[in-house]
């Protein structure tokens, strides 16, 4: 078994463009050379080019973007493109994240055309799958996040699949201040794995990481960390902030 440990900070659409060369000069100090964890940044699009020029030639620090388009070009008003997301030195990009779904009504064909277009630049996708607070209240939760899981990957190959990153979003976690028990999502994530096991195989299954993305902060990375099948954390709020970030970089 081989797996990366990442933590990934999505901004979202945070911060000025001084306040985040200033974020990731106190991430980068901080960090130092601690390798033994994958350090995804993911900021607001015009900020790419700017903090990939910061994180050159650091050990284990990527750039990722936080959405592109289904199309590699053209007249799509206000929309970028993984051929864009490419040429600023993106080297991961979120697809499918909770709140895509909610405010953007993007579905499933939209992210494998997302995804296809991201693996054609060479850029590796963060799929993120999750359910609901009214899914896991009916029970429905296993359902949800199977359908989430197959109806897309279906439509790739183990070979493609193997430079995705999974991230298990418990919606009812995200910004609410409540977060899944380490039980919860030891279960989840173990679940996830069974379905890619089921897809592709256990080997690629395994190889796998899967990032646990609701409210994860530095009081419960250490705990959610220790599960065995979780490999580290898709981080919000806490991400915004350096010392919370390295915080959780370094709970591992």
């Amino acid at each position: 078994m081989s797996r990366q440990k990442i933590v990934a900070g999505n901004w979202k659409m945070n911060k000025s463009l001084q306040e985040a060369k200033t974020l990731v000069d106190m991430i980068l100090n901080q960090i130092n050379e601690f390798d033994e964890v994958v350090k995804i940044i993911i900021p607001s699009f015009p900020y790419l080019t700017t903090i990939h020029e910061q994180i050159t030639n650091k050990q284990n620090v990527y750039l990722g973007a936080q959405n592109c388009h289904t199309h590699a070009n053209g007249a799509y008003t206000g929309e970028v493109s993984a051929s864009i997301l490419a040429s600023t030195g993106c080297q991961y990009v979120l697809v499918g994240h909770s709140e895509r779904r909610q405010y953007f009504k993007e579905k499933e064909a939209d992210f494998v055309l997302k995804m296809k277009e991201a693996l054609a630049h060479h850029i590796k996708p963060i799929f993120c799958v999750g359910e609901t607070i009214h899914e896991r209240k009916t029970d429905n939760y296993f359902k949800v996040i199977t359908e989430q899981l197959t109806t897309v990957l279906e439509k790739f190959t183990e070979q493609e699949f193997s430079n995705f990153v999974i991230a298990y979003e418990p919606v009812w976690a995200i910004g609410t201040g409540e977060t899944a028990t380490p039980a919860q999502a030891q279960e989840i994530h173990e679940f996830i794995r069974t379905v890619i096991s089921g897809m592709y195989s256990e080997q690629t299954a395994n190889n796998t990481s899967i990032l646990y993305g609701g409210s994860c902060n530095p009081q419960n990375a250490q705990e959610l960390f220790a599960c065995k099948d979780v490999d580290g954390g898709l981080i919000g709020g806490a991400s915004l902030k350096a010392d919370d970030f390295c915080k959780i970089i370094y709970s591992f």
